[in-house]
């Protein structure tokens, strides 16, 4: 029976709660362990390219020590984490096995699958972590880069890399549910125009005040106050394409073009008087990450004035792969930006 206080996501007599928690380590099933008979089980679904190693199973054969019981998904009687467990009590002629069901969905199995072999047993390899997060990706795409990162062991930077890989064939979703459990929307534009309107109307209110009741961070909020200051539209436009490619109901490469035409030489002022300041703070000349940063910031600024030149000098041919290229590198960046929001305090 279920806590009232239940953690979102563990697992609880054999069901995890929902919405599926990110967090590893939190998946365990608590149900009863039985025994169950070793040939009513079905091979797992599993993460590897290769189900079991024989080597490993014979390694645990011949161990005395007593081995966890296996996970086995109760509606299928799939094996879900001890493929190798159950292959060496074969080897030693034994007929019946510890274990404990777990009665998720499928989607949710093969999560707990990945999970379990990232925290013990056999390891996964790269191949196999990358190949487990694009399907968990596909069957969970609120989920925020950092929470399948989190349970197939691999950076966020390749989930988000492998995200945009398959956008094409998985459902936009409106949010994305983080590892700390909080949902966060894709398109603030609802929230910036709210916080404009609170801005304009209770200009007293703190940041903080204005994030909660606009439901976006505090540091957009900021930004939005920027904006209204220059004189700005609070939505910017990489915002209005975000909710043009929800709706799916609006031309991409138009809203491209649009964004580089509503382009303010004002805001790449902006941008360089920011850099200068960090560039001057001794808490980033003086250390070495920080130095790499300003590297990394330097360079891949365009400005205005030098945006059509590079254009210009862009063979046609090369137009296709290196806007495929400037994309990339948006998203990374894109991704810093969400990890450096979360860091504020």
């Amino acid at each position: 029976m279920k806590s009232a206080d239940t953690t979102p996501g563990e697992v609880v007599d054999g069901t995890r709660t929902r919405p599926l928690s990110p967090e590893p380590g939190q998946q365990s099933p608590t149900s009863p362990c039985i025994r169950i008979a070793v040939d009513q089980l079905l091979p797992s679904d599993s993460p590897r390219v290769h189900a079991v190693s024989l080597e490993h199973a014979r390694a645990l054969a011949e161990s005395d020590a007593h081995l966890p019981p296996i996970v086995v998904h109760r509606r299928t009687h799939r094996i879900i984490d001890g493929m190798h467990r159950v292959q060496a009590a074969k080897l030693n002629g034994v007929e019946e096995i510890e274990a404990v069901f777990f009665d998720g969905d499928d989607d949710e199995a093969f999560v707990l699958a990945v999970e379990s072999n990232i925290e013990h047993g056999l390891p996964l390899s790269l191949a196999e972590r990358s190949g487990a997060a694009e399907r968990i990706v596909r069957s969970h795409p609120e989920w925020s880069d950092r929470a399948v990162a989190l349970s197939t062991g691999i950076s966020a930077k390749t989930v988000s890399a492998i995200r945009t890989r398959i956008a094409r064939d998985i459902p936009a979703a409106p949010n994305r549910l983080g590892r700390d459990g909080r949902v966060r929307p894709l398109d603030t534009s609802a929230g910036r125009r709210t916080a404009a309107e609170l801005l304009a109307s209770n200009p007293s209110m703190s940041l903080r005040q204005i994030a909660r009741q606009s439901g976006v961070s505090a540091t957009t909020v900021q930004d939005v106050r920027k904006r209204l200051g220059r004189g700005e539209n609070p939505v910017p436009a990489a915002a209005h394409r975000v909710a043009a490619k929800q709706s799916g109901g609006e031309d991409l490469q138009r809203e491209d073009r649009q964004r580089v035409e509503q382009t303010q030489p004002d805001g790449c002022l902006d941008v360089k008087d920011a850099l200068g300041k960090l560039r001057s703070d001794p808490a980033l000349r003086f250390n070495a990450r920080g130095r790499m940063l300003l590297r990394l910031l330097d360079p891949h600024f365009i400005s205005a004035d030098c945006h059509d030149r590079l254009l210009a000098a862009i063979p046609p041919y090369w137009a296709g792969e290196l806007a495929e290229i400037a994309r990339a590198y948006a998203s990374a960046w894109q991704h810093f930006a969400c990890e450096l929001e979360d860091k504020q305090p």
